[in-house]
């Protein structure tokens, strides 16, 4: 019973981010290229329709924990996965670039709903000490989603540009089948605990939105920089894309074991490290470079979420769903602006890869210079 009592939270908490951001956020990046290909979008409109996702998900953030105090966590989840479902539906339909602009942008409000509370609240429905590891299990659903998109998407770009979206549509509704009769039932705060104050942890949350900032590059041109920029098949960068999604689930699931152990405010700056050197590795004029950028891009713009999630239960105790949605909220906001001024770089030099990736690796340097700064 105390097993299921750990996994059935945290497997539902799993799917919810996988659906969430795993498909409604990252299934595009492989779905870019085939759109500029097949004339859905041009390339500055793809830029565009990824900046409308990051916009929308800082929406669902900020609403999401109030939209669970008035209906319920399982009614907010629930409100999620189906708004997930009906953009993918919606995206299938090629109906020009602002309707794309619409239903990317819904997407990117179910992610944000999805990944605001999915952690946290399985986090406080599990023991106190497996809660690091259930933040591992619970932030490894987005890896998991890029790996699956990155297989699953070839295959269905086969019937075309409309059946892969209608494929992932249907693939969000398994996802929800499954995850809903678990989803996570956390205890409501005493008043006491509710009362009590939230520390700004000023430090943390710098460095996790200049993280999500400099991850800008890869999570939305990493496969046209394989395609376009690195004249690979449309194959070859699905592969690099599951390689991210690969790196991705391990960079979750060790940064929760690393964060039980050594605490999550101590992992951080390795994990940023990571991420540094990932950026790097995409600016190498070489394609073999991409096999080394992707799976510790995924392991570090990734995983950094489960070391964060640790690192705002460490700084928080029982008010760490305020700080995660604070955290959540600066990365979604530095992602959200950055994406629209990388979408007007991009066009305004000629689409050069080498420009938007050379502004990530600057805003990575400086998320590991923040986390490794002083008090």
């Amino acid at each position: 019973m105390a097993e299921q009592a750990f996994w059935h939270p945290a497997l539902a908490g799993a799917g919810a981010v996988l659906a969430g951001i795993g498909l409604a956020r990252f299934a595009y990046v492989p779905l870019f290229p085939a759109m500029v290909g097949e004339g859905w979008v041009d390339g500055a409109g793809g830029g565009l329709l990824g900046a409308a996702n990051l916009a929308g998900y800082l929406l669902g953030v900020l609403g999401g924990r109030a939209l669970a105090a008035r209906a319920g966590v399982a009614r907010v989840l629930d409100a999620g996965m189906a708004l997930a479902l009906l953009s993918f539906l919606a995206c299938a339909v090629p109906g020009g670039l602002w309707w794309f602009v619409l239903w990317r942008g819904l997407a990117g409000v179910a992610g944000g709903l999805l990944m605001a509370l999915a952690g946290p609240s399985v986090q406080a429905s599990v023991a106190p000490e497996r809660r690091g590891m259930a933040g591992g299990v619970v932030m490894a659903g987005a890896g998991s989603g890029v790996a699956v998109v990155g297989l699953l998407v070839p295959l269905l770009l086969l019937g075309g540009l409309s059946l892969a979206w209608g494929g992932l549509a249907v693939a969000v509704g398994l996802l929800w089948v499954a995850a809903r009769p678990h989803w996570p039932n956390p205890p409501a705060l005493a008043a006491a605990e509710a009362a009590q104050a939230v520390p700004r942890a000023a430090r943390l949350l710098l460095a996790y939105g200049l993280s999500g900032a400099g991850m800008v590059a890869p999570m939305v041109y990493l496969a046209d920089l394989a395609v376009r920029g690195r004249g690979l098949p449309v194959e070859a960068a699905s592969l690099v894309w599951v390689l991210f999604g690969l790196g991705a689930v391990a960079g979750t699931l060790l940064g929760g074991g690393v964060a039980g152990r050594i605490g999550g405010r101590r992992a951080v700056p390795i994990w940023l490290a990571v991420q540094v050197a990932a950026l790097a590795a995409t600016l190498v004029p070489w394609w073999p470079a991409l096999l080394l950028a992707a799976p510790l891009g995924g392991f570090a713009g990734i995983g950094v979420t489960a070391v964060t999630l640790a690192a705002a239960r460490e700084a928080a105790g029982v008010q760490a769903g305020v700080l995660w949605v604070r955290a959540t909220a600066t990365y979604a906001v530095a992602q959200a602006a950055v994406a629209f001024a990388l979408a007007a770089l991009f066009a305004g030099t000629g689409e050069s890869h080498a420009a938007v990736f050379g502004v990530g690796l600057a805003l990575s340097v400086a998320a590991l210079t923040a986390a490794l700064a002083r008090r």
